[in-house]
Protein backbone atom coordinates (compact mmCIF):
# COMPACT_ATOMS: atom_id res chain seq x y z
CA UNK A 1 0.00 0.00 0.00
CA UNK A 2 1.57 3.29 -1.11
CA UNK A 3 0.10 6.49 0.32
CA UNK A 4 -1.55 7.34 3.64
CA UNK A 5 -4.38 9.67 2.66
CA UNK A 6 -8.02 8.73 3.08
CA UNK A 7 -7.91 6.19 0.24
CA UNK A 8 -4.67 4.54 1.33
CA UNK A 9 -5.60 4.29 5.01
CA UNK A 10 -9.04 2.85 4.35
CA UNK A 11 -7.79 0.40 1.71
CA UNK A 12 -5.12 -0.82 4.13
CA UNK A 13 -7.75 -1.36 6.84
CA UNK A 14 -10.05 -3.23 4.45
CA UNK A 15 -7.23 -5.46 3.21
CA UNK A 16 -6.14 -6.25 6.76
CA UNK A 17 -9.73 -7.13 7.70
CA UNK A 18 -9.65 -9.60 4.79
CA UNK A 19 -6.70 -11.31 6.49
CA UNK A 20 -3.87 -9.83 4.38
CA UNK A 21 -0.53 -8.71 5.80
CA UNK A 22 -0.26 -5.06 4.73
CA UNK A 23 2.79 -2.80 4.49
CA UNK A 24 1.79 0.84 4.24
CA UNK A 25 4.46 3.18 2.81
CA UNK A 26 3.93 6.87 3.55
CA UNK A 27 6.17 9.78 2.56
CA UNK A 28 4.76 11.76 5.48
CA UNK A 29 3.88 10.82 9.05
CA UNK A 30 0.38 9.43 9.44
CA UNK A 31 -2.34 12.12 9.59
CA UNK A 32 -0.31 14.59 7.51
CA UNK A 33 -1.54 13.66 4.03
CA UNK A 34 -3.31 15.89 1.52
CA UNK A 35 -6.64 14.40 2.62
CA UNK A 36 -6.12 16.18 5.95
CA UNK A 37 -7.05 19.44 4.19
CA UNK A 38 -10.25 18.17 2.58
CA UNK A 39 -13.13 20.49 3.53
CA UNK A 40 -15.84 18.74 1.56
CA UNK A 41 -17.69 15.71 2.81
CA UNK A 42 -18.88 12.40 1.44
CA UNK A 43 -21.71 12.38 -1.07
CA UNK A 44 -24.13 9.57 -0.25
CA UNK A 45 -27.86 9.07 -0.72
CA UNK A 46 -28.82 8.44 2.91
CA UNK A 47 -31.91 10.61 3.38
CA UNK A 48 -35.53 9.56 2.94
CA UNK A 49 -36.04 11.89 -0.04
CA UNK A 50 -32.90 10.72 -1.85
CA UNK A 51 -31.83 7.58 -3.69
CA UNK A 52 -28.76 6.13 -5.45
CA UNK A 53 -30.60 6.70 -8.75
CA UNK A 54 -30.90 10.45 -8.06
CA UNK A 55 -27.25 10.56 -7.00
CA UNK A 56 -26.31 8.75 -10.21
CA UNK A 57 -28.33 11.18 -12.32
CA UNK A 58 -26.58 14.18 -10.77
CA UNK A 59 -23.15 12.56 -11.25
CA UNK A 60 -23.81 11.84 -14.93
CA UNK A 61 -25.18 15.33 -15.62
CA UNK A 62 -22.19 17.00 -13.96
CA UNK A 63 -19.76 14.79 -15.90
CA UNK A 64 -20.86 16.20 -19.27
CA UNK A 65 -21.53 12.90 -21.09
CA UNK A 66 -18.06 11.60 -20.23
CA UNK A 67 -18.92 9.56 -17.12
CA UNK A 68 -18.28 5.83 -17.08
CA UNK A 69 -21.74 4.91 -15.90
CA UNK A 70 -20.76 1.52 -14.46
CA UNK A 71 -18.28 3.23 -12.12
CA UNK A 72 -20.77 5.93 -11.17
CA UNK A 73 -23.42 3.33 -10.39
CA UNK A 74 -20.99 1.44 -8.14
CA UNK A 75 -20.21 4.63 -6.23
CA UNK A 76 -23.84 5.70 -5.80
CA UNK A 77 -25.07 2.24 -4.81
CA UNK A 78 -22.27 1.55 -2.33
CA UNK A 79 -21.81 5.03 -0.80
CA UNK A 80 -24.32 4.57 2.04
CA UNK A 81 -22.55 1.43 3.26
CA UNK A 82 -19.20 3.24 3.10
CA UNK A 83 -20.58 5.94 5.42
CA UNK A 84 -21.92 3.26 7.76
CA UNK A 85 -18.60 1.41 7.82
CA UNK A 86 -16.66 4.57 8.63
CA UNK A 87 -19.04 5.10 11.53
CA UNK A 88 -18.27 1.59 12.77
CA UNK A 89 -14.56 2.46 12.56
CA UNK A 90 -15.12 5.38 14.91
CA UNK A 91 -15.64 8.35 12.61
CA UNK A 92 -18.19 10.67 14.20
CA UNK A 93 -20.28 12.36 11.54
CA UNK A 94 -22.22 15.54 12.18
CA UNK A 95 -25.81 14.94 13.31
CA UNK A 96 -28.86 17.07 14.04
CA UNK A 97 -30.57 17.30 17.42
CA UNK A 98 -32.55 14.15 16.63
CA UNK A 99 -29.43 12.12 15.93
CA UNK A 100 -29.89 12.00 12.16
CA UNK A 101 -27.00 12.78 9.86
CA UNK A 102 -26.79 16.54 9.19
CA UNK A 103 -26.61 16.70 5.39
CA UNK A 104 -25.17 19.58 3.37
CA UNK A 105 -25.95 20.79 -0.14
CA UNK A 106 -23.29 21.46 -2.78
CA UNK A 107 -23.20 22.46 -6.42
CA UNK A 108 -24.71 20.02 -8.91
CA UNK A 109 -26.60 18.01 -6.25
CA UNK A 110 -30.40 17.92 -6.40
CA UNK A 111 -30.68 16.82 -2.76
CA UNK A 112 -28.91 17.42 0.51
CA UNK A 113 -26.58 14.43 0.61
CA UNK A 114 -23.17 15.68 1.82
CA UNK A 115 -22.09 13.98 5.05
CA UNK A 116 -19.59 15.97 7.13
CA UNK A 117 -17.49 15.35 10.22
CA UNK A 118 -16.72 18.53 12.13
CA UNK A 119 -18.17 20.72 9.37
CA UNK A 120 -15.35 21.80 7.07
CA UNK A 121 -12.88 19.67 9.08
CA UNK A 122 -14.08 16.42 7.49
CA UNK A 123 -10.71 15.53 6.00
CA UNK A 124 -8.78 15.85 9.21
CA UNK A 125 -11.42 13.97 11.22
CA UNK A 126 -11.37 11.08 8.75
CA UNK A 127 -7.60 10.91 8.44
CA UNK A 128 -7.04 11.22 12.17
CA UNK A 129 -9.42 8.38 13.01
CA UNK A 130 -8.27 6.09 10.21
CA UNK A 131 -4.63 6.75 11.11
CA UNK A 132 -5.39 5.63 14.66
CA UNK A 133 -7.05 2.45 13.40
CA UNK A 134 -4.10 1.70 11.11
CA UNK A 135 -1.51 2.38 13.84
CA UNK A 136 -3.21 -0.06 16.20
CA UNK A 137 -3.97 -2.84 13.70
CA UNK A 138 -1.66 -5.85 14.16
CA UNK A 139 -1.92 -6.75 10.47
CA UNK A 140 -0.56 -3.44 9.16
CA UNK A 141 3.10 -2.39 9.17
CA UNK A 142 3.66 1.33 8.60
CA UNK A 143 6.81 2.77 7.02
CA UNK A 144 6.70 6.55 7.55
CA UNK A 145 9.03 9.02 5.86
CA UNK A 146 9.78 6.60 3.02
CA UNK A 147 9.12 6.97 -0.70
CA UNK A 148 8.57 4.44 -3.44
CA UNK A 149 10.86 5.22 -6.39
CA UNK A 150 10.09 2.25 -8.65
CA UNK A 151 7.49 -0.43 -9.21
CA UNK A 152 9.12 -3.83 -9.64
CA UNK A 153 7.83 -5.69 -12.69
CA UNK A 154 8.45 -9.37 -13.37
CA UNK A 155 7.26 -10.49 -16.77
CA UNK A 156 4.05 -8.57 -17.23
CA UNK A 157 3.20 -8.26 -13.54
CA UNK A 158 3.88 -5.79 -10.72
CA UNK A 159 5.45 -7.78 -7.89
CA UNK A 160 6.65 -5.13 -5.47
CA UNK A 161 8.29 -1.75 -4.94
CA UNK A 162 11.73 -0.24 -4.49
CA UNK A 163 12.13 2.38 -1.76
CA UNK A 164 14.24 5.53 -1.76
CA UNK A 165 16.71 3.96 0.69
CA UNK A 166 17.27 1.00 -1.64
CA UNK A 167 14.94 -1.29 0.29
CA UNK A 168 12.68 -3.71 -1.56
CA UNK A 169 9.20 -4.95 -0.72
CA UNK A 170 7.86 -7.93 -2.65
CA UNK A 171 4.09 -8.29 -2.72
CA UNK A 172 1.30 -10.19 -4.41
CA UNK A 173 -0.30 -6.85 -5.26
CA UNK A 174 0.62 -3.17 -5.02
CA UNK A 175 -2.01 -0.49 -4.41
CA UNK A 176 -1.16 3.12 -5.23
CA UNK A 177 -3.06 5.80 -3.32
CA UNK A 178 -0.60 8.63 -3.90
CA UNK A 179 -3.02 11.49 -4.52
CA UNK A 180 -3.48 13.84 -7.43
CA UNK A 181 -1.44 16.32 -9.39
CA UNK A 182 -3.21 19.69 -9.10
CA UNK A 183 -0.18 21.25 -7.39
CA UNK A 184 1.55 21.12 -10.79
CA UNK A 185 -0.34 24.32 -11.61
CA UNK A 186 1.01 27.60 -10.23
CA UNK A 187 -2.35 28.57 -8.75
CA UNK A 188 -3.70 25.65 -6.78
CA UNK A 189 -5.69 24.66 -3.71
CA UNK A 190 -3.43 21.64 -3.16
CA UNK A 191 -0.44 21.17 -0.84
CA UNK A 192 2.97 21.17 -2.56
CA UNK A 193 3.37 17.39 -2.69
CA UNK A 194 0.35 16.77 -4.93
CA UNK A 195 2.36 16.58 -8.16
CA UNK A 196 1.41 13.17 -9.55
CA UNK A 197 4.33 11.05 -8.37
CA UNK A 198 2.24 7.90 -8.40
CA UNK A 199 1.14 8.53 -11.98
CA UNK A 200 4.75 8.67 -13.11
CA UNK A 201 5.59 5.48 -11.20
CA UNK A 202 2.75 3.66 -12.94
CA UNK A 203 3.57 5.12 -16.34
CA UNK A 204 7.25 4.11 -16.05
CA UNK A 205 6.17 0.55 -15.19
CA UNK A 206 3.98 0.31 -18.29
CA UNK A 207 0.50 1.03 -16.88
CA UNK A 208 -1.87 3.20 -18.90
CA UNK A 209 -2.91 6.65 -17.73
CA UNK A 210 -6.22 8.22 -18.72
CA UNK A 211 -7.97 11.60 -19.09
CA UNK A 212 -4.98 13.65 -17.94
CA UNK A 213 -6.39 16.73 -19.67
CA UNK A 214 -9.45 16.76 -17.38
CA UNK A 215 -8.52 18.84 -14.34
CA UNK A 216 -11.12 20.62 -12.25
CA UNK A 217 -10.64 24.25 -11.27
CA UNK A 218 -12.38 25.25 -8.05
CA UNK A 219 -14.12 28.63 -8.36
CA UNK A 220 -13.61 29.92 -4.81
CA UNK A 221 -9.95 29.89 -3.82
CA UNK A 222 -8.81 32.92 -1.84
CA UNK A 223 -6.75 35.59 -3.56
CA UNK A 224 -4.52 37.13 -0.92
CA UNK A 225 -1.30 37.20 1.02
CA UNK A 226 -0.39 36.07 4.54
CA UNK A 227 -0.27 32.48 3.35
CA UNK A 228 -3.95 32.46 2.40
CA UNK A 229 -3.54 32.56 -1.39
CA UNK A 230 -5.17 29.45 -2.81
CA UNK A 231 -6.96 28.62 0.44
CA UNK A 232 -10.13 26.77 -0.53
CA UNK A 233 -13.42 28.16 0.71
CA UNK A 234 -15.57 25.07 0.64
CA UNK A 235 -18.51 24.88 -1.73
CA UNK A 236 -20.69 24.07 1.27
CA UNK A 237 -20.77 27.77 2.23
CA UNK A 238 -22.61 28.41 -1.02
CA UNK A 239 -24.94 25.58 -0.16
CA UNK A 240 -25.79 27.51 3.00
CA UNK A 241 -26.50 30.75 1.13
CA UNK A 242 -23.16 32.43 0.32
CA UNK A 243 -23.23 34.35 -2.98
CA UNK A 244 -20.71 35.46 -5.60
CA UNK A 245 -20.75 39.18 -6.38
CA UNK A 246 -19.24 41.25 -9.19
CA UNK A 247 -17.53 44.63 -8.80
CA UNK A 248 -20.91 46.38 -8.51
CA UNK A 249 -22.13 44.01 -5.82
CA UNK A 250 -24.47 42.04 -8.09
CA UNK A 251 -24.80 38.27 -8.37
CA UNK A 252 -23.69 36.96 -11.76
CA UNK A 253 -24.00 33.16 -11.56
CA UNK A 254 -26.04 30.37 -10.00
CA UNK A 255 -23.66 29.55 -7.16
CA UNK A 256 -24.85 25.93 -7.02
CA UNK A 257 -24.30 25.16 -10.70
CA UNK A 258 -21.62 22.54 -11.42
CA UNK A 259 -18.08 23.72 -10.70
CA UNK A 260 -16.91 24.10 -14.27
CA UNK A 261 -19.75 26.55 -15.00
CA UNK A 262 -19.13 28.61 -11.87
CA UNK A 263 -15.36 28.72 -12.40
CA UNK A 264 -15.75 29.95 -15.98
CA UNK A 265 -18.32 32.55 -14.91
CA UNK A 266 -15.85 33.88 -12.33
CA UNK A 267 -13.07 33.99 -14.90
CA UNK A 268 -15.30 35.87 -17.37
CA UNK A 269 -16.10 38.47 -14.74
CA UNK A 270 -12.43 38.96 -13.96
CA UNK A 271 -11.55 39.25 -17.66
CA UNK A 272 -14.31 41.81 -18.26
CA UNK A 273 -13.25 44.08 -15.41
CA UNK A 274 -9.51 43.43 -15.20
CA UNK A 275 -9.96 42.48 -11.53
CA UNK A 276 -7.89 39.77 -9.89
CA UNK A 277 -10.88 38.35 -7.99
CA UNK A 278 -14.62 38.48 -7.37
CA UNK A 279 -16.32 38.74 -3.99
CA UNK A 280 -17.67 35.77 -2.05
CA UNK A 281 -20.29 37.03 0.38
CA UNK A 282 -20.87 34.75 3.36
CA UNK A 283 -21.94 37.50 5.76
CA UNK A 284 -25.38 35.92 6.16
CA UNK A 285 -23.98 32.42 6.73
CA UNK A 286 -23.81 31.17 10.31
CA UNK A 287 -20.06 31.17 11.11
CA UNK A 288 -20.59 28.34 13.59
CA UNK A 289 -21.21 26.02 10.62
CA UNK A 290 -17.69 26.61 9.25
CA UNK A 291 -15.40 27.38 12.20
CA UNK A 292 -12.22 26.23 10.44
CA UNK A 293 -12.91 28.37 7.35
CA UNK A 294 -13.74 31.43 9.44
CA UNK A 295 -10.64 30.96 11.60
CA UNK A 296 -8.31 30.57 8.60
CA UNK A 297 -9.75 33.65 6.92
CA UNK A 298 -9.37 35.75 10.06
CA UNK A 299 -5.76 34.65 10.40
CA UNK A 300 -5.27 36.03 6.88
CA UNK A 301 -6.83 39.36 7.85
CA UNK A 302 -10.26 38.71 6.32
CA UNK A 303 -13.37 38.89 8.52
CA UNK A 304 -16.02 36.91 6.60
CA UNK A 305 -18.78 38.16 8.90
CA UNK A 306 -18.16 41.73 7.75
CA UNK A 307 -16.14 41.59 4.52
CA UNK A 308 -16.38 40.06 1.08
CA UNK A 309 -13.79 37.34 0.50
CA UNK A 310 -11.65 37.86 -2.63
CA UNK A 311 -11.75 34.59 -4.62
CA UNK A 312 -10.73 33.29 -8.04
CA UNK A 313 -10.42 29.84 -9.66
CA UNK A 314 -7.49 27.54 -8.88
CA UNK A 315 -6.48 24.03 -9.97
CA UNK A 316 -8.16 21.69 -7.52
CA UNK A 317 -8.74 18.09 -8.61
CA UNK A 318 -7.49 15.76 -11.32
CA UNK A 319 -10.26 13.67 -12.87
CA UNK A 320 -7.65 11.72 -14.85
CA UNK A 321 -5.02 9.37 -13.46
CA UNK A 322 -3.99 5.73 -13.59
CA UNK A 323 -6.59 3.92 -15.69
CA UNK A 324 -8.45 1.31 -13.61
CA UNK A 325 -11.55 -0.83 -13.71
CA UNK A 326 -14.27 -0.73 -11.04
CA UNK A 327 -12.15 -2.98 -8.80
CA UNK A 328 -9.18 -0.60 -8.84
CA UNK A 329 -7.15 -2.82 -11.18
CA UNK A 330 -4.71 -1.01 -13.46
CA UNK A 331 -3.76 -2.25 -16.92
CA UNK A 332 -0.54 -3.70 -15.42
CA UNK A 333 -1.40 -6.94 -13.64
CA UNK A 334 -0.81 -6.84 -9.90
CA UNK A 335 -1.13 -3.06 -9.75
CA UNK A 336 -4.15 -1.25 -8.30
CA UNK A 337 -4.88 2.44 -7.82
CA UNK A 338 -7.46 4.22 -5.69
CA UNK A 339 -8.37 7.79 -4.84
CA UNK A 340 -7.30 10.80 -6.86
CA UNK A 341 -4.33 9.05 -8.50
CA UNK A 342 -6.77 6.66 -10.19
CA UNK A 343 -9.15 7.14 -13.09
CA UNK A 344 -12.20 4.88 -13.15
CA UNK A 345 -14.07 7.31 -15.41
CA UNK A 346 -16.43 8.08 -12.52
CA UNK A 347 -16.01 11.86 -12.70
CA UNK A 348 -16.23 12.30 -16.46
CA UNK A 349 -15.24 15.81 -17.52
CA UNK A 350 -16.38 17.54 -14.33
CA UNK A 351 -16.37 15.95 -10.87
CA UNK A 352 -19.59 16.28 -8.89
CA UNK A 353 -18.76 17.92 -5.56
CA UNK A 354 -17.86 15.53 -2.69
CA UNK A 355 -17.88 12.41 -4.86
CA UNK A 356 -14.10 12.25 -4.46
CA UNK A 357 -13.98 11.35 -0.76
CA UNK A 358 -16.74 8.83 -1.32
CA UNK A 359 -14.66 7.38 -4.16
CA UNK A 360 -11.76 6.78 -1.76
CA UNK A 361 -13.86 4.49 0.40
CA UNK A 362 -16.11 2.75 -2.12
CA UNK A 363 -13.28 1.87 -4.49
CA UNK A 364 -10.77 1.42 -1.66
CA UNK A 365 -12.88 -1.45 -0.32
CA UNK A 366 -13.17 -2.96 -3.80
CA UNK A 367 -9.44 -2.64 -4.50
CA UNK A 368 -8.64 -4.27 -1.17
CA UNK A 369 -10.80 -7.30 -1.97
CA UNK A 370 -9.20 -7.60 -5.39
CA UNK A 371 -5.63 -7.14 -4.14
CA UNK A 372 -5.80 -9.73 -1.37
CA UNK A 373 -6.89 -12.36 -3.89
CA UNK A 374 -3.49 -12.24 -5.59
CA UNK A 375 -1.00 -14.93 -4.54
CA UNK A 376 2.45 -14.02 -3.25
CA UNK A 377 4.94 -13.46 -6.08
CA UNK A 378 7.39 -16.13 -7.07
CA UNK A 379 10.68 -15.37 -5.29
CA UNK A 380 12.76 -16.31 -8.33
CA UNK A 381 10.70 -14.00 -10.56
CA UNK A 382 11.21 -11.09 -8.18
CA UNK A 383 14.94 -11.76 -7.99
CA UNK A 384 15.16 -11.88 -11.78
CA UNK A 385 13.27 -8.60 -12.09
CA UNK A 386 15.82 -6.90 -9.87
CA UNK A 387 18.73 -7.87 -12.12
CA UNK A 388 19.41 -5.28 -14.84
CA UNK A 389 19.44 -6.52 -18.41
CA UNK A 390 22.89 -6.95 -19.99
CA UNK A 391 24.25 -3.54 -20.97
CA UNK A 392 21.48 -1.66 -19.12
CA UNK A 393 23.25 0.95 -17.01
CA UNK A 394 20.23 3.10 -16.23
CA UNK A 395 19.87 4.09 -12.57
CA UNK A 396 17.18 2.05 -10.87
CA UNK A 397 14.36 4.09 -9.40
CA UNK A 398 15.66 7.40 -10.73
CA UNK A 399 13.56 10.48 -9.97
CA UNK A 400 11.97 12.71 -12.62
CA UNK A 401 13.33 16.22 -13.05
CA UNK A 402 12.21 18.54 -10.24
CA UNK A 403 9.14 20.63 -10.91
CA UNK A 404 10.24 24.20 -11.64
CA UNK A 405 8.32 27.43 -11.11
CA UNK A 406 8.56 27.96 -14.87
CA UNK A 407 6.79 24.64 -15.56
CA UNK A 408 4.03 25.47 -13.07
CA UNK A 409 3.49 28.91 -14.61
CA UNK A 410 3.49 27.43 -18.13
CA UNK A 411 0.90 24.84 -17.13
CA UNK A 412 -1.37 27.53 -15.67
CA UNK A 413 -0.91 29.73 -18.73
CA UNK A 414 -1.35 27.06 -21.42
CA UNK A 415 -3.53 24.41 -19.72
CA UNK A 416 -5.61 26.47 -17.32
CA UNK A 417 -9.35 27.08 -17.63
CA UNK A 418 -8.90 27.71 -21.36
CA UNK A 419 -6.40 26.15 -23.77
CA UNK A 420 -5.49 26.21 -27.46
CA UNK A 421 -3.23 24.24 -29.77
CA UNK A 422 -0.41 26.80 -29.89
CA UNK A 423 -0.01 26.92 -26.13
CA UNK A 424 -0.39 23.16 -25.70
CA UNK A 425 2.24 22.46 -28.36
CA UNK A 426 4.65 24.71 -26.47
CA UNK A 427 3.77 22.93 -23.25
CA UNK A 428 4.37 19.51 -24.83
CA UNK A 429 8.09 20.33 -24.89
CA UNK A 430 8.25 21.13 -21.16
CA UNK A 431 11.11 19.52 -19.18
CA UNK A 432 8.74 17.81 -16.74
CA UNK A 433 7.38 14.45 -18.00
CA UNK A 434 3.90 14.72 -16.47
CA UNK A 435 3.44 18.25 -17.80
CA UNK A 436 4.29 16.90 -21.27
CA UNK A 437 1.78 14.07 -20.90
CA UNK A 438 -0.98 16.47 -19.83
CA UNK A 439 -0.26 18.70 -22.82
CA UNK A 440 -0.23 15.74 -25.22
CA UNK A 441 -3.62 14.52 -23.99
CA UNK A 442 -5.13 18.02 -24.07
CA UNK A 443 -3.94 18.48 -27.65
CA UNK A 444 -5.64 15.25 -28.69
CA UNK A 445 -9.02 16.24 -27.20
CA UNK A 446 -10.14 18.57 -29.98
CA UNK A 447 -13.32 19.78 -28.31
CA UNK A 448 -14.59 21.66 -25.26
CA UNK A 449 -16.22 19.59 -22.52
CA UNK A 450 -16.59 20.29 -18.81
CA UNK A 451 -13.27 21.28 -17.29
CA UNK A 452 -11.49 21.09 -20.67
CA UNK A 453 -12.15 24.24 -22.71
CA UNK A 454 -10.42 24.75 -26.07
CA UNK A 455 -10.55 28.26 -27.54
CA UNK A 456 -9.87 26.75 -30.97
CA UNK A 457 -12.51 23.97 -30.54
CA UNK A 458 -15.27 25.68 -28.52
CA UNK A 459 -17.99 23.05 -29.10
CA UNK A 460 -18.46 19.59 -27.64
CA UNK A 461 -17.72 16.84 -30.16
CA UNK A 462 -20.13 13.86 -29.90
CA UNK A 463 -17.32 11.60 -31.08
CA UNK A 464 -15.83 11.96 -27.60
CA UNK A 465 -19.07 11.10 -25.73
CA UNK A 466 -18.52 8.36 -23.12
CA UNK A 467 -14.94 7.87 -24.33
CA UNK A 468 -11.64 8.21 -22.50
CA UNK A 469 -8.15 9.11 -23.67
CA UNK A 470 -5.55 6.60 -22.51
CA UNK A 471 -1.82 6.89 -22.96
CA UNK A 472 0.83 4.24 -22.42
CA UNK A 473 4.61 4.39 -22.22
CA UNK A 474 6.01 5.99 -25.36
CA UNK A 475 2.66 6.06 -27.14
CA UNK A 476 0.11 8.56 -28.38
CA UNK A 477 -3.30 9.02 -26.76
CA UNK A 478 -5.87 6.42 -27.74
CA UNK A 479 -9.63 7.07 -27.50
CA UNK A 480 -11.42 4.18 -25.80
CA UNK A 481 -14.93 3.26 -24.74
CA UNK A 482 -14.94 1.67 -21.27
CA UNK A 483 -17.54 -0.88 -20.19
Amino acid sequence: MVGAGAAGLYTAVCAAREGARVTLVSATPLAESSSWWAQGGLAAAVSADDSPELHLRDTVVAGRKAVRESAARVLCDEAPEAVADLGRLGVRFDADRNGRLALGLEGGHSRRRIVHAGGAATGRRLVRQLSAVVAEHPGIDVLEGRRVVELIVAGDRCVGVRLDDGGLIASGAVVLATGGAAALWSRTTNPPGAVGGGLLLAHAAGAALADLELVQFHPTAVVGSDGADGFLVTEAVRGEGATLLDASGERFVDELAPRDEVARAVQRQMAATGASSVGLDMRDVDPALFPNVVSALRQAGIDPERQLIPVAPAAHYMMGGIATDVHGRATLAGLHAVGECSCTGLHGANRLASNSLTECFVFGARAARSAVAHPAPDAAAVESALEPAPGDKRPRGSKPPPLSAASREALWRHAGLERDAAGLRELSADPHPLVRLIATCALARTESRGAHQRRDFPERDPAFDARHETIGAGGDPVLQTWA
